[in-house]
């Protein structure tokens, strides 16, 4: 494209040259061929049209493969993060990056990039063929130079601020119709529609405010930049008619100069109208870049060592997501191999988190944890996750196939172990019931079956896994009594040979684990079985008579 954008800018340089030789030889003040000097200027004129056509074939070929780069690299790049970064940032401002800040670099790099070059260019050629025709008028006609540079910085601060802010804003926009739509069950459930739509407003008056204005400053550019234009005509009007009258220059390289002022002028005036563009561009490329430039999760590490049966400790494990407000204090725990471990307690005392760690989706701040001995803080989080299968309160399913969902966890899954599976999750008549069975799409993540067909689907995905150690967090929550008791059933016989944690507020789905851990504020406050806790009547007891003996909640 740089070689297409100098050679056109060579043509158009050349051109008036031309023109300027053709008004001589008609006023009688230079020999030469009028109708040779006219083809030749033709010529010129018909490579510089062509050379525009190339250029704009490039520059649109050329922003298109640099955006599917760049696309492919932030989704390369999301995927990567730790899980930390995705839970601390808005995912409508992260998917905003993704499309509108990347858009806005495809514009930009299709329209204005050529622009700038041949601009560039245009106005170094134009300034040396003027001084070469006549220095005195070429360095009068630059003084309008000054002029540019001081409305170009004026304006541009503050197209640059309003770019930025606006780009923000969109991010915020769209973070906001990400959790209306993601939610949108609940606004409606809460007669919050009005709220919600008032709250909308608001951020899309702030952008539009932003909009407006970082358009009217970029938009006055133009318009000024055409006025400074018309008083280089005007000097050039006056002060080459003055030189011609006195011979030093002739009829012909005034009217070059008038088309030099024009070249001259026309770059600097898209320039200025491109300069908008080019802040929004920047603005969304520093957004872009800024998640590009952080840190890739850390995968390295030895491989975890697979000698059977999974051997989970916990030792004085302290951990905060925020500095200064530790979630879990000096937890201690150590979980059988095969054994069935179950984590219970009141909303935020860090069940949850003890998962979190295992899976290495955080660090911990002290402490140790070990798997058979070995400190996970040295293995590859690669070796250590496929070890370990997971079952979510919120169920996660994708817009795919229900088999492809299943195999999700193990692309290496063979029929039998789907069915085996299916079977062993009580999956397999709900399946049978589907349009399409095995092979029914799911679409908009599962909306098209029931939340606890979903939660089915997903303690079926995890055995497909077959992992060492399996960890349900409140993995019954959505589904009915009857069904959760089948699910029982099921889990004993996948659970027998593995290392198990369960999360769970109803203690019903708990009373048959080997050891139930209490925990309350971050710490181990009770462990024992379901009759030795009962017996101690401790927190256990509380919670238990709370849900099964009709006490005050």
């Amino acid at each position: 494209m740089l070689a297409v954008v100098i050679f056109g800018t060579l043509c158009g340089i050349y051109a008036p040259a031309q023109q300027s030789k053709c008004v001589d030889i008609i006023a009688g003040t230079r020999e030469g061929k009028l109708a040779g000097t006219l083809c030749l200027m033709l010529a010129v004129y018909l490579l510089y049209s062509g050379s525009q056509l190339l250029q704009g074939l490039i520059s649109a070929r050329l922003s298109q493969r640099i955006v599917r780069q760049m696309r492919e690299e932030l989704f390369s790049k999301l995927i990567s993060l730790p899980v930390g970064y995705l839970d601390s940032h808005s995912h409508g401002d992260v998917m905003s990056r993704m499309t509108n800040d990347v858009e806005n670099i495809s514009t930009t790099i299709s329209q204005s990039l050529p622009s700038l070059f041949s601009g560039l260019l245009t106005i170094v050629g134009t300034v040396g063929i003027m001084l070469w025709y006549c220095w005195e008028l070429a360095l009068l006609s630059c003084t309008t130079v000054l002029l540019t540079l001081l409305a170009t910085k004026l304006l541009s601060k503050q197209v640059r601020k309003f770019s930025r802010r606006r780009q923000s804003l969109l991010g915020q926009l769209n973070g906001t119709v990400e959790e209306m739509i993601s939610g949108y069950q609940t606004v409606v459930a809460y007669n919050h529609q009005k709220q919600t739509t008032e709250e909308f407003c608001a951020a899309s008056d702030e952008l539009t405010k932003a909009g407006i204005r970082t358009d009217v400053f970029s938009g006055v550019m133009g318009p000024i930049m055409n006025c400074i234009g018309n008083i280089g005509f005007v000097i050039i009007a006056a002060f080459g008619g003055y030189f011609a009258i006195n011979g030093l220059i002739s009829v012909g390289v005034i009217s070059a100069f008038i088309v030099y002022a024009k070249q001259f002028s026309r770059p600097i005036n898209e320039l200025a109208q491109i300069y908008g563009q080019l802040q929004t561009a920047i603005a969304g490329a520093e957004r872009v870049f800024t998640v590009l430039d952080e840190a890739d999760e850390d995968m390295s590490g030895e491989a975890l060592l697979e000698e059977g049966d999974a051997v989970v400790s916990f030792r004085n494990v302290n951990f905060s997501y925020v500095p200064d407000h530790p979630v879990l204090r000096d937890f201690t725990l150590t979980i059988p191999a095969g054994k069935k471990v179950a984590l219970v307690g009141a909303t935020g005392s860090g069940k949850t988190t003890v998962v979190n760690l295992l899976l290495r989706f955080y660090d911990i701040d002290s402490g140790e944890i070990r798997i058979n001995g070995q400190n996970i803080a040295d293995v590859s989080r690669d070796t250590l996750r496929r070890s370990i299968a997971i079952v979510l309160q919120d169920t996660v399913l994708f817009s795919d196939t229900v088999v492809n969902n299943l195999k999700y966890a193990n692309d290496s899954a063979t029929q039998g172990a789907l069915e085996q599976a299916v079977e062993a999750s009580r999956c397999k008549d709900m399946i049978a019931r589907l349009p399409e069975g095995l092979d029914t799409m799911l679409t908009a993540s599962g909306a098209n079956i029931s939340q606890g067909q979903r939660q089915l689907l997903a303690i079926a995905r995890a055995f497909v896994a077959d992992p060492r150690i399996l960890i349900l967090d409140e993995a019954t929550s959505n589904v009915d009594t009857r069904t959760e008791r089948d699910i029982q059933s099921a889990m004993q016989r996948v659970m027998q040979d593995r290392t198990s944690i369960v999360i769970a507020h109803r203690l019903s789905t708990i009373r048959d684990a080997d050891l139930i851990v209490v925990m309350d504020n971050g710490r181990m406050i009770e462990s024992g079985t379901h009759k030795e806790l009962l017996a101690q009547k401790g927190k256990y007891y509380e919670l238990y008579m709370t849900q099964y003996a009709g006490f005050a909640t």
